[in-house]
This record gives structure tokens, sequence and C-alpha cells, in this order.
């Protein structure tokens, strides 16, 4: 074996999956797993682990996957995280605790989130659980939202203690891991939910169907209901778009829209009580995993398929293995174009996207090189469907029932990256709600500083 080169991991083959929903990555077996842990040098100043937002002891968990004492590796995961098959799956390792590994340095980094997938995997079929709080403290805390904020806050929190209740405003329970990330990235019966079940499993309650700020207010649960705190981790589904002519016409969609239909409704079952319009050319406007998300879930619907983003390959937020897919799968890239107006036949439908060539120029504030418009360079892409994947916003129906929240200029909550706390006494956040869109583990890194936040105000 040569230690400097990952051990490769089994995947769907691309002309199969393109044509299915099935999970894209198998994953580790036990013997694989156990060769790539045997990679990890076992570092005395461990950098992954400063890559870690939720800071995982990640050589100790890689030991025992070496020495095959899976139980033992669950254990040491899950004192730190409470979605393990969740973030082995959809976490961007590369840019954090891949990133800083040492062993990357003169090799390739160990795979540490293909690693933390298999123990995760292997104590959901051996029905190993989280270790619950030896007793209750007595208070109570709720928390607004079950995605991976929510649902990380209310673990920690339930671990030292408290009476948890979480709040959910749809149906199902898991926030944007249900109704956001497809099926072919993240299986939603075989993970999700039983990710969710263990949290219940240290005690934590989930109400769904109850839209905070509607059906209860933040005050009431603190003045009414017996709540000590409240955490509010209601994440950002409200979409962007780009405000040009012809966004209102028929087969224009929201990425947020589009992928809610078919992951949390199962619009791409052609029996669905709530199908999806299955475009023949369909153009995704944006570059980054939920424009990936979008463009493979047309795919799959049997679409011809186009990226378009303004900037070059180089520049896209997406993760480098979702482009890798994406272009396996026969995405078209069109990059350096931006749509400037959608057509539409007489009937209103969407019938192209007129777009133009740009070129880059200086950076911008985010450090990327800022694109501009080739003059004279506009053309037509035909296309029925046109999918925005702009990014989100928080819906700031709970910023506008709470009186004493702070929301900045792009209604986010203000609150402390430290511990969470807003401007209201006894009210936290964190997540898309605070950030705007970000990543699964960002927000389980808030869930976690504002539970540590919560247990020091209560503790007081």
């Amino acid at each position: 074996m040569d230690v400097l080169k990952k051990i490769p991991v089994r995947e769907q083959d691309p002309q199969k999956r393109a044509h299915n929903f099935e999970e894209v990555c198998y994953g580790y077996n036990k013997e694989e797993a156990m060769q790539e842990a045997s990679r990890c040098i076992n570092c005395q100043n461990a950098k992954c682990i400063t890559g870690c937002p939720v800071a995982i002891n990640i050589p100790g968990f890689i030991n025992e996957v070496k020495n095959g004492d899976f139980k033992k590796a669950y254990d040491i995961i899950s004192e730190s995280s409470s979605l393990p098959a969740v973030c082995g799956r959809v976490c961007p390792q590369e840019s954090q605790c891949e990133g800083k590994c040492i062993r990357g340095i003169k090799g390739e980094p160990i795979s540490i989130g293909k690693l933390e997938r298999f123990v995760a995997d292997n104590a959901m079929e051996n029905g190993f659980k989280p270790k619950k709080a030896a007793e209750s403290n007595g208070k109570k805390v709720a928390v607004i939202g079950s995605g991976p904020a929510g649902l990380t806050c209310a673990g920690d929190l339930a671990r030292l203690g408290y009476d948890v209740t979480i709040f959910e405003a749809l149906h199902e329970p898991g926030g944007v891991l249900v109704y956001g990330i497809p099926e072919f990235r993240l299986p939603k019966t075989r993970v999700v939910a039983k990710e969710i079940e263990n949290v219940k499993s240290l005690g934590v309650k989930i109400e769904t169907n109850v839209v905070v700020g509607k059906a209860v207010k933040i005050d009431e649960l603190l003045e009414d209901e017996g709540f000590s705190a409240v955490f509010i981790g209601s994440g950002a589904g409200l979409p962007k778009f780009m405000g040009i002519p012809g966004e209102q016409s028929n087969g224009v969609f929201s990425a947020n829209e589009y992928l809610t239909r078919s992951n949390l409704m199962k619009a791409f079952d052609e029996e669905s009580t709530t199908p999806i319009m299955r475009g023949k050319k369909v153009a995704v406007v944006g570059g980054g995993n939920v424009a990936m998300d979008a463009a493979r879930t047309a795919l799959r619907l049997g679409a011809e398929v186009h990226i378009v983003y303004r900037r070059s390959e180089e520049e896209l937020p997406a993760r480098v293995e979702e482009v890798h897919h994406a272009k396996e799968e026969g995405i078209i890239f069109d990059l350096l174009t931006n749509p400037v107006e959608i057509l539409s036949d007489e009937n209103g439908w969407v019938r192209a996207i007129r777009c133009i060539k740009m070129e880059l120029g200086e950076p911008d504030e985010s450090g990327r090189r800022r694109p501009v418009e080739v003059k004279g360079s506009e053309f037509d892409i035909e296309v029925d469907t046109v999918i925005m994947s702009l990014g989100t916003s928080p819906n700031p129906l709970i910023s506008s029932t709470t009186v004493g929240l702070e929301v900045n200029g792009r209604k986010c909550i203000v609150a402390s990256e430290d511990n969470g706390a807003t401007s209201k006494e006894g009210v936290y956040a964190g997540g898309d709600a605070v950030t705007g869109a970000a990543t699964v583990i960002l927000a389980m890194g808030a869930g976690k500083n504002a539970a540590k936040g919560i247990h020091e105000y209560l503790s007081k």
C-alpha cells in the first residue's frame, strides 16, 4: 500500500447513476476503512481538529478505526457531533479538516470524511447510540428549526441534562437535510431519519407543523410555556432572484422550490401528488453546491442541463467533488456567462435564456476576480426551464414578531459568533438564520457554540 495515496472509494457508475436517485458514493467497507486509517500518522499537534467546526477528536477516532474498534470510534465522534453520517457525506472536508492534514503536505490527506461516514454507518447497522445525560437538570430549552444547527444545539443541550423541544415548521424534521440535499447525495430514510432518531434517543422532543412567529411567538415560549432559553436555527429559506426581464415567466423556479418539491415532496416520483415540471432543456444559474444539486436533479428527471455561471471554473464555490460528479454525469458548464434576460413564447412559457459573455477583472471584496461583461457578446441558449440558484436569506417572520431581536441589513439575526447570544436576553441564534446560506458543518458549529452559551447563561 502506498501510504501517500488515499484508498479509493467505490462509486456508482456515472452513466447508470445519471438516471436514478440512488446514492452516488458507496463508501468504505471495513477492510478499506482500516487500511485508510493506517495512513494516519497520529500527530501530537493535530491540525485537523482545528479545521473541524465541531472539533471532533479526529486522530482519536481514526486510531480506533485502525485497531478495528468501531464502537469506540463512534463514541469518540458522538462526543462532538450529533450528525456524523451526514457530515461524512456532505461536509467540505477538503477545505476544513482534510485541508489541514499533515499527511497531505507530501501526499494525499487522510480521507477523514469517508472514515467518519464509515464509523457512523457501522454504528447505525449495529444499533450503537450516543450516550445520554446521567440525569435531568429540570430546565427547558426551545429550539426553533430541526436543521443541522437546531439538531446539534438540541443534542448538545440534552447531553448536558436539559429538557429540549424542537419546533419544526414543516411536516418532517431535518430542515435543509431533507428538503435541500438530494437523495443521491444524502439518503433520507437510511441516513437522515436515523440520525434524527439518535438525537431523539438523547431525550429531545420534536414537534412538527409549528410555525414559530405565527402559531406561537418567542415571547410566549419564554413567558407562557416555561422555557428558560430559546435557540433560533430556522435557516435561510427565502430565495434570491436576479431581477432581470422575463424572470416571472412560466418555467422559472428558485432552486429552493425545485429541490424542496423533489426531495421533501418526492416530486420525482411519477405518481406524486405534487409533481414537478420535467424540462427537456434546463439552465441552472449559479455555481454553488445547491446549483449542482438542482442541475443533477434535473438531469435525473430527463433533461439536458446547463450550468450558467458568470466566473470561471477556478472560482466555482461548489465542492470540487460535486463539480467532478456533475461533469461525469454529463452536465454542460457554460462558464464566464451571465443571464441578462429570460425569453418567453406567446403563452408566457420560457423558450430561451439570453446571456452575455464575461471576462475576469480585478478581485472584488470576496477575493475572487470580478466578472466584467464583454460588450456585444450576447447570445441565446434555448431552454424550457430556468432554475435560479443565487443563494437564500432568512425568512423575516421570526425577527419581525420578536420585540428586541436585532437583525442586519440582510435580515439576518445579529448573534455572537462565540456563543450565539442575540440582543434579546435568553434568545440565541446560529446557522443560516445568522450567516445567510452556508454549509451544514458551519451551521452545526454555530449550534454547538450556542449550546455552550445557553448552558453558561442558565448556569449562572
